[in-house]
């Protein structure tokens, strides 16, 4: 008999109600939680942040049983706060702090990758990064492997634990895995309209042991209940960088009309299960082949949605008649063009 997952439980001093432990997946040395907060909103693109009440709200999110942040060396003041975090923490949860380095196009040489990841070490207050998760604008240009040989041996030194990608395709995954490069995982967008994963990323990962993390699960809010029944939002309305970037996606899928027959398929899936329709969207994702975590945006100081959040896994999982309504749905839009992160380059 197989055994158990893992779970995570809240501590015992936590306020929240809910009767869901999170699933506890491996990614590289890391046990991490299927859902992972994330920290973009903190790049000062969704409005402004009470740095001070950001610190206290992260507590919360840990106490309740979601220990883990993901963050970028460009999300604004978010590995600051994290290490503001850490240095007040008193809980008994292990904290998972992964991070960013998206450089500009230069020369990968060591002591400019060393102070980069330095700068990084110094900010979240660790010694050694849980995961360092690395972005390349322009595959033309080859020096993302001298960055990631680099990197490589500050893994080997102990200043990473965990070497990971975020939006690289495919193929160039596996040049760095040829090139003698371990990585643990790949951050990418993945969604119940954005399948471009499933194009043979997915099929890769299982073959070499590399973990999804999932941004974009949720389309930047759109994925939810609010938006159920509703017309389509002006351009006026899209008051955040993600509404207008997901805004952009639902229409290259199949356009709000569309998107409206999706989300009450999923509203009529979650009143099976007394969920929400965020709640369908992430387990969805969430229970793909190869998938490590969903990381699912955190708007500290400004919104939170904990509860609902470890209401995801409240319920033993979707079933196959669920899934066939899901993507009968799916099916009638198109499949979006192209591999993973090609809209960044």
């Amino acid at each position: 008999m197989a055994a158990a997952p893992q779970r995570l439980s809240p501590s015992s001093s936590s306020s929240s109600s809910s009767s869901s432990f999170l699933p506890v997946r491996e990614v590289g040395t890391l046990k991490l939680p299927a859902i992972l907060n994330g920290l973009w909103q903190l790049s000062g693109a969704h409005g402004q942040i009470d740095e001070a009440q950001a610190v206290k709200e992260m507590s919360s999110y840990v106490d309740a049983g979601l220990p883990g942040f993901d963050m970028a060396d460009h999300y604004g003041p978010a590995e600051i706060l994290y290490g503001a975090f850490l240095q007040e923490y008193r809980g008994s949860h292990r904290v998972y702090g992964l991070t960013k380095w998206v450089p500009p196009p230069g020369p990968m040489l060591r002591p400019i990758v060393e102070a980069n990841i330095q700068r990084s070490l110094h900010r979240m207050k660790v010694g050694s990064l849980d995961m360092l998760q690395f972005h390349w604008w322009d595959y033309h240009d080859e020096r993302y492997l001298d960055a990631l040989r680099v990197m490589k041996a500050l893994r080997d030194e102990g200043k990473i634990k965990n070497l990971a990608l975020t939006n690289f395709d495919t193929v160039h995954m596996k040049k760095i895995l040829d090139s003698g490069i371990p990585i643990v995982s790949n951050q990418v967008a993945y969604s119940v309209i954005d399948t471009r994963p499933e194009k043979g990323m997915v099929q890769w990962c299982l073959q070499n042991n590399v973990k999804l993390l999932t941004y974009g699960t949720l389309l930047g809010g759109l994925l939810s209940d609010k938006y159920l029944g509703k017309p389509e939002p002006r351009v006026t309305n899209l008051n955040t960088v993600s509404l207008k970037k997901y805004m952009q996606t639902i229409r290259q899928w199949g356009g709000w009309s569309l998107f409206q027959e999706l989300l009450s398929t999923l509203r009529s899936i979650a009143d099976k299960y007394n969920i929400s329709i965020a709640n369908v969207g992430v387990r969805y994702i969430a229970d793909k082949p190869a998938v490590g975590a969903v990381i699912i945006g955190a708007r500290l100081s400004i919104s939170g949605h904990v509860e609902d959040n470890l209401r995801t896994f409240s319920f033993p999982g979707l079933d196959s008649d669920d899934i066939q309504r899901i993507e009968l749905v799916v099916r009638k839009g198109k499949v979006l063009r192209g591999d993973c992160g090609d809209e960044y380059r």
